[in-house]
């Protein structure tokens, strides 16, 4: 008997150092992406669209190299702003903040590259679209590759 209380004392909990993370829900997400692309995605295409090949006829016929000339532009200012503020003008706009799911701060410059490449890849393949709702913490693939996450402010 003595054997097992000695035993009890001797175990050390771990315990996390982060409060338990409240991650924003998938509709608060998707709304704040709904306003990200009519903020900065919609001018980008149109600047690439009207201004550099003349009409959508000229980016159909250079397609590949149009939407590096958007998506390149649109990756740099969305992670620019969440880099600077930790939310692009969706997230601000539905009070949502990336964080590192490590520390509970900012997400670091690496984080938010790879996240965005990692966007870009979920977004090609169709299943990947879905991970946010079939998982009990909301996390979208890329958020638990890049270790990010949206939570409320």
């Amino acid at each position: 008997m003595r054997w097992r209380a000695t035993k009890k004392r001797g175990k050390k909990e771990h315990k996390s150092t982060l409060p338990l993370l409240t991650i924003a829900p998938f509709q608060r997400r998707l709304k704040a992406f709904v306003v990200d692309s009519f903020m900065l995605l919609m001018p980008i295409l149109y600047i690439v669209f009207y201004l550099i090949y003349g009409s959508r006829e000229g980016f159909a016929a250079h397609m590949l190299q149009g939407w590096l000339l958007i998506l390149i532009p649109y990756g740099f200012l969305t992670t620019l702003f969440l880099k600077r503020n930790a939310q692009t003008p969706g997230y601000k706009a539905y009070d949502l903040v990336l964080i590192d799911l490590k520390t509970g701060q900012r997400a670091t410059l690496t984080q938010l590259i790879v996240r965005y490449i990692l966007l870009l890849l979920t977004a090609v393949s169709i299943l990947g679209l879905f991970v946010p709702l079939l998982r009990k913490d909301n996390l979208a693939l890329y958020d638990i590759l890049s270790q990010t996450a949206p939570i409320p402010k």
